[in-house]
């Protein structure tokens, strides 16, 4: 499971989000010339792609859940390294083979707060929702057409597949504005409409440091 697929499961909200530097370290008990493969969550590995490239071409790159269970595993075996974060490291006892290996220096990654309530509307808020639509050419402009119509701004996408039936998605959406804002929930109402499935995962302030 991700933790996007435990949103849709699970009764839980987003009540904040947080926006942080995050530097990506090689950590591991063995020198960088003899790393054979290395473990990290999908992102990591993303952030850090010419690094590996110049620097370990040709390693097993093994996706792992998260980047503390890829240090974890990485401790374990030899000739093995994990991409995280110093506080991984400092909190598994891992050795830092090599520093600030992503990409882009001003590296920043988002943290959702989870609660069983959502928040409350600041003026400067966002909402996410998780839903499925029918399987047919269209549907999703057709989905998304209500946020153009009253004028919401979409600031995230991202689609995965169903762990309950094979080539069925489920879409995380992210939007400016609060869940009770009149726009906003005449724009959910017309998606939730459309829906297979359809869940508001909650109405949080936005932080001030995220891209809008």
């Amino acid at each position: 499971y991700s933790t996007l697929d435990l949103f849709a499961e699970f009764d839980l909200k987003v009540c904040s989000e947080i926006v942080m530097t995050v530097h990506m370290n090689l950590l591991g008990a063995t020198p960088l010339s003899k790393v054979k493969r290395v473990y990290s969550h999908p992102q990591p590995f993303l952030q850090c792609e010419r690094w590996l490239r110049e620097n370990l071409p040709g390693v097993d790159r093994i996706e792992v859940d998260s980047t503390a269970r890829g240090v974890m595993l990485a401790k374990k075996e030899k000739n093995a390294a994990a991409i995280a974060s110093e506080l991984a490291a400092e909190l598994y006892g891992a050795r830092i083979i090599a520093r600030g290996i992503e990409d882009v220096k001003d590296n920043k990654t988002r943290f959702l707060v989870i609660a069983h309530t959502d928040g409350k509307r600041t003026g400067r808020d966002k909402t996410s929702v998780v839903f499925s639509g029918p399987d047919r050419a269209g549907a999703l402009f057709h989905m998304l057409k209500p946020f153009a119509d009253e004028g919401i701004n979409l600031t995230q996408i991202e689609s995965r597949p169903t762990r309950r039936k094979a080539w069925e998605y489920l879409f995380f959406l992210d939007m400016l504005g609060h869940r009770e804002d009149e726009p906003v929930a005449r724009a959910l109402k017309r998606l939730e409409e459309q829906c297979k499935f359809f869940k508001i995962l909650g109405s949080y302030p936005r932080c001030l440091d995220a891209k809008d």
